[in-house]
């Protein structure tokens, strides 16, 4: 009896000592544990930063993606409280999130990394002080043109309502990137609410559908990569990837302004995990964690630290490293009155139809 438990005891220290032998000494030495359910935009946190998040701290990470912010703000209110722990919402979002209660301040102590951020992107109208969030990345929604297919050469919206481009546009499933594109092409805002200028922007809206080869926020480089579509109007990473594969293409900054905007990482009121999101957002604000990102997904990056270690090839992408001179000239998504945004959710139903 004696042998068989002195066997037992030598099989389970040995058995016991190579378990920690396996451990990774960054998961030992974090402190954290248990998991990380992220909600994030498709095709915008690359896999390999989620395993070198776990790698380095033990956390196990769940994913899961939306397409718009609409998107967004509809699963999470339909979700039970804890079922995310991270959310990834632009800037007007961020504000309508925040007075409905379902942002939890951020335990700023543990974000040292927040010094990375470049000036011009802290402190938002939309978060003052950035009690509930942080720039991850930044961009436009602008226009890629096929050379080799279209002639033309276009340096407004108000040219791609051409009949002459029938079926031959892919453009993102987001009404109000849309929409705001036909009101800009009229000379109205993005954000407008006047009933005269939605009623012409409706009319408009009707000549860009023939037009519309399909509608795609999540991989509309696809489209013009295949040669399905002629003509884009995505967000800026994309037209990046475009012009990185060919030389056909050439990013549009239409001359009315274009969309603009700031997505941030934020914690989930309720979040089962809040330790553990506070850590990820620390780690995504390390310079190399972001180049990481910007490598894969190239939006223009609020993190000055990160576009240092950039090659010359994100830098000199006008899609990727955006002048400055257009973010002056665009525009922002505004928060609208329930009553104004059931008039775009009217324009888009017709339009969608």
């Amino acid at each position: 009896m004696k042998n068989k438990l002195g066997l037992a005891l030598a099989i389970f220290i040995v058995l016991s000592l190579s378990a920690c032998a396996n451990a990774t000494p960054a998961a030992s030495a974090s402190g954290l544990s248990g998991e990380l359910n992220v909600f994030v935009w498709t095709e915008y946190m690359p896999d390999t930063v989620f395993q070198k998040f776990t790698e380095e701290t033990g956390v196990k990470t769940n994913v899961s993606t939306y397409s718009t912010n609409e998107d967004l703000l509809a699963k999470v209110k339909a979700s039970n409280a804890g079922i995310y722990d991270i959310v990834v919402p632009s800037d007007y979002m961020v504000k309508m999130m925040i007075a409905e209660g379902l942002l939890e301040p951020l335990d700023k102590p543990k974000i040292t990394n927040l010094q990375n951020i470049g000036q011009g992107y802290l402190n938002p109208s939309f978060d003052p002080g950035n009690v509930y969030s942080v720039p991850y990345m930044s961009g436009v929604a602008a226009l890629v043109i096929d050379t080799e297919k279209v002639a033309e050469d276009i340096t407004s919206f108000s040219q791609i309502l051409d009949p002459a481009y029938a079926n031959s546009i892919v453009a993102l499933d987001d009404p109000r990137a849309v929409i705001g594109a036909v009101s800009k092409s009229l000379g109205y805002s993005l954000n407008t609410v006047d009933p005269t200028e939605l009623a012409q922007t409706d009319v408009k809206l009707a000549l860009l559908k023939p037009n519309i080869k399909l509608l795609d926020s999540d991989s509309p480089k696809s489209a013009m990569l295949s040669g399905e579509a002629s003509i884009g109007y995505m967000w800026n990473a994309e037209i990046a990837i475009c012009l990185e594969e060919s030389d056909r293409f050439k990013a549009v900054f239409p001359e009315e302004g274009c969309y603009l905007f700031l997505d941030n990482l934020c914690v989930l009121k309720g979040a089962k995990n809040s330790a553990n999101a506070n850590e990820f957002i620390n780690f995504i604000l390390r310079p190399d964690v972001s180049k990481l990102v910007s490598d894969e997904y190239p939006y223009t990056n609020p993190n000055a630290a990160a576009v240092e270690l950039l090659p010359e090839s994100y830098k000199d992408n006008p899609a990727s490293n955006v002048d400055p001179a257009i973010f002056t000239k665009g525009e922002y998504v505004a928060d609208l009155p329930a009553s104004e945004l059931e008039r775009y959710d009217d324009l888009w139903t017709r339009f969608v139809k």
